[in-house]
């Protein structure tokens, strides 16, 4: 019974792994249950170990021992691995950027609600993309991670306060078709209609509209199923969350320059 106690099973999704000793890794894991979790797989770097598979990418469950320090990973079953998607950069860019911006949001020992759902479900999706045309590839690698950043963060508890302007409290309602209409994102405080002091970006009436659509599950697109806004102004969304992470988190997650340089 006392070893038994000593004993759980964590399943998740493999964040990060790193040298540990000589033969040991050190996994971070992203669980539903517990949050982030990090785990000693001894000899995991030894390529006949059992352990060998639990690398960054791979959704997997295991069997975890109590440790003095760390918690030691034991056996483990793969459910899936996500390894095909560094088969191409935009992919793999994109991928980089969940499993950072996870890392950077999430506290050890304390979950998030949906999280590693909605992780699993855009892997899926960006694996789905590795059969289309470069072109549409890149499009639609980059407009998921940009959606995926939105909702990842909101679930994390920084959210980009979408409705209302940060100073006057006045409901942000962009006039589409007003292209002399701007806001100002500011990353200490929000958004601010018109151009403003402190702001580093300014986004015209469609921009702010494409954002505030972010939050709903499907990525916007036309009626003839082609995404809504091309690339440039998804690359602008996309820098405008690398400043909300520098300014709320502390730093700027390293792919967000491999997405932009794909």
């Amino acid at each position: 019974m006392m070893a038994a106690a000593r004993e759980r099973e964590v399943t998740g999704l493999c964040l990060r792994a790193m040298a540990l000793g000589e033969q040991d890794r050190l996994l971070t894991l992203l669980s539903a249950e517990e949050g982030l979790v990090r785990l000693a797989a001894s000899g995991a770097r030894k390529p006949s170990s059992s352990l060998a598979a639990a690398s960054p990418l791979t959704h997997l469950r295991g069997q975890v021992k109590r440790g003095r320090s760390l918690d030691r990973l034991g056996q483990i079953s793969i459910f899936h691995s996500y390894g095909r998607l560094g088969q191409q950069l935009d992919t793999l860019a994109a991928a980089q950027w969940l499993l950072e911006l996870c890392l950077l949001l999430v506290p050890l020992g304390q979950p998030v609600e949906g999280l590693l759902n909605l992780i699993l479900l855009r892997l899926d999706q960006l694996e789905a993309l590795l059969i289309a045309a470069p072109e549409q590839r890149r499009s639609e690698a980059l407009a998921l991670a940009v959606q995926s950043g939105v909702q990842i963060m909101q679930m994390g508890g920084y959210g980009l306060p979408l409705q209302s302007d940060c100073r006057s409290g006045e409901q942000l309602l962009p006039p589409v078709g007003n292209w002399s209409w701007r806001c100002s994102v500011i990353p200490a405080e929000g958004f601010c209609i018109g151009p403003q002091p402190g702001a580093v970006l300014l986004l015209n009436a469609s921009e702010l509209a494409l954002l505030q659509r972010l939050l709903r599950p499907q990525l916007p697109r036309r009626a003839d199923g082609n995404l809504m806004g091309p690339d440039p102004v998804w690359e602008r969304l996309l820098t405008l969350l690398g400043f909300w992470c520098g300014e709320h988190l502390g730093r700027t997650p390293r792919s967000l320059a491999l997405l932009r340089q794909d």
